[in-house]
C-alpha cells in the first residue's frame, strides 16, 4: 500500500491548509475573548 509522492505531497499540503485554518479561527477567537468585556446583560436591570 505504497503512496506515490504527488499523493503524499497532495495529502500533505492539505493536512497543513487545514491545520493553518484551525490555528487562525483559534487565534480569532481567544483575540474576540481578549477585546471584548462580557454585554451587560438587559434582562438583570
Amino acid at each position: 500500500m505504497s503512496e506515490t509522492q504527488d499523493e503524499r505531497k497532495t495529502r500533505l499540503a492539505q493536512a497543513l491548509r487545514n491545520n493553518l485554518r484551525r490555528r487562525k479561527a483559534q487565534t480569532r477567537e481567544a483575540a474576540r475573548e481578549d477585546a471584548l468585556p462580557p454585554a451587560p446583560d438587559p434582562s438583570k436591570e
